[in-house]
């Protein structure tokens, strides 16, 4: 069998059987810490990045926990976003397809947009496992149609955008209704503040892991490109213009940016998709199925838009307007070099990028400034070599005072002479690091 590495786990034979059929053949970094902590019953909080295997990290060990013959709830999993659980309810779909029990294992799917009626007409037997968002799996347990009480085990995905949206306040009403000896388990990129209260009080004692490793994948490139007063169109347009991506997601900061830039590509003849929480589930339905049909190469989207959803083959992202903070840039080229293939990060930038562009270096992300010339990549110099030339001619004045003779007497006019003394030295430092530099 190929799974040998998930053996060590003790997971049902059937589970095994659907792993090797999946295709996996050793566990991610968060699926190792998270899959023995939850068949131990403990509860958890996961932090990764996306595209980590976060999805399958919790449904492996639930699934190998599932008893058939108990007819009741036993686990469920939300999500802040439509598309998210479906992307959820897809996999268990598809998990339970693989274990050959679509007979025997029952999973049912509640949204927000859908018919509540016919929600309810569903539960006439309670599914096994279910999936969903916090308003509608609320709504069905106010309408006693849903009784989540018997479940174990009871999933948090994507847990600060859960709060960025204010679903949080219905995720605390769910669980108020359940056993409180509940196993939770929240997953999320960053754990801000404001969701700390909220683990305090349903979290006893979790385990807590952080996949941290590389800001981004190694097989990634991440590109500056100056904007100098140029218009955001016009710079996507040359951009186009020399890279052929299979899918690209260019990101903006908020809905009226995204509208704005879309309808101006739109003109100037780029076919674009359009993501924004401006958009009605009908539409956003629509664009998400022509992304998978490929019926376009560029999707204009803002950050909450495109989070927790899973666009296959996006070889490209272009930050038309880079994010505030450093979470957001990750959680935006993390769309890209999944799964060992290589990505590029294409950002245009002002003066006021800097601190970010500078932070994140820190932390290990190498930038390459380049500008677009004549329908080719132009490597410029480095984008922080003017930041480094300051540090270097303070760094050289400090030297040069140091170096200054300090007079035995004091004369009238010395101090004047020691700065003349100063700048003929630093004069001096700074031209040999212009040399070194050349």
């Amino acid at each position: 069998m190929k799974n040998h590495h998930f053996k060590q786990y003790a997971l049902q034979p059937i589970i095994n059987e659907a792993i090797d059929k999946l295709g996996f053949t050793k566990p991610t970094a968060i699926q190792e810490k998270v899959i023995p902590a939850v068949l131990r019953g403990e509860s958890v909080i996961g932090q990764s990045h996306t595209g980590s295997g976060k999805t399958h990290s919790y449904l492996i060990p639930l699934f190998s926990k599932l008893k058939e013959e108990d007819q009741n709830a036993q686990f469920v999993v939300t999500a802040p976003t439509r598309e998210l659980a479906i992307q959820i309810y897809e996999e268990a779909r598809h998990f339970i397809k693989l274990a050959g029990k679509e007979n025997d294992w029952h999973t049912k799917l509640f949204i927000g947009g859908t018919d509540k009626k016919r929600s309810i007409e569903k539960l006439k037997t309670q599914p096994q496992i279910i999936i969903g968002t916090p308003g509608r799996i609320l709504d069905l347990m106010e309408e006693q149609a849903l009784d989540l009480y018997p479940a174990t085990s009871f999933v948090v995905d994507e847990a600060d955008l859960m709060l960025d949206l204010g679903f949080i306040k219905e995720v605390d009403q769910i669980l108020a209704r359940m056993n409180q000896d509940v196993q939770l388990l929240v997953f999320s990129a960053t754990i801000p503040e404001r969701l700390q209260p909220f683990l305090k009080k349903y979290l006893d004692n979790p385990k807590h892991f952080e996949i941290g490793g590389h800001l981004s994948p190694e097989t990634m490139e991440h590109r500056l490109i100056p904007m100098r007063h140029r218009d955001e169109a016009e710079l996507i347009m040359k951009i186009a213009g020399v890279i052929q991506p299979y899918m690209a997601i260019i990101f903006v900061n908020g809905k009226d940016a995204a509208n704005r830039l879309a309808a101006e590509l739109t003109d100037k003849g780029l076919e674009v998709g359009l993501l924004h929480g401006g958009l009605t589930p009908r539409e956003r339905k629509r664009v998400l199925r022509d992304i998978q049909e490929l019926r376009f190469q560029y999707l204009v989207a803002t950050d909450l838009a495109a989070r927790g959803i899973d666009i296959k083959g996006v070889s490209h992202v272009i930050n038309a307007q880079l994010p505030k903070e450093e979470p957001f840039y990750v959680h935006r080229v993390g769309r890209t070099a999944r799964a060992g293939l290589e990505g590029t990060a294409i950002n245009l930038y002002h003066d006021y990028d800097l601190e970010l562009i500078q932070k994140l270096d820190k932390k290990g992300l190498e930038f390459t400034n380049y500008d677009i010339s004549n329908g080719e990549w132009k490597e410029l110099k480095p984008w922080n070599e003017r930041v480094t030339r300051k540090k270097t001619e303070s760094d050289n004045e400090n030297q040069a005072w140091k170096q200054v003779r300090k007079p035995k007497k004091v004369k009238p006019g010395y101090k004047r002479k020691m700065k003349y003394e100063k700048d003929k030295i630093k004069k001096k430092l700074d031209r040999k690091d212009r040399f070194k530099r050349k």
